[in-house]
């Protein structure tokens, strides 16, 4: 029985934790740009291309 009460305890805590970690991602404004990772695919990496002429 006292099994219960410890898992209670630690799923509160661990609740109480991402609680606090998603306040905290609000308030740095981890989701404002919701446009740009859909379309992150379809932008073109100059810096990652690679020439297959080369071989």
């Amino acid at each position: 029985m006292s099994v219960i009460f410890v898992l209670i305890i630690v799923s509160f805590t661990l609740a109480f934790g991402f609680l606090i970690a998603f306040l905290w991602a609000m308030k740095n404004n981890q989701f404002e740009d919701t446009y740009t990772p859909a379309i992150r695919i379809l932008l073109d990496d100059k810096d990652k291309k690679i020439d297959l002429k080369q071989n």
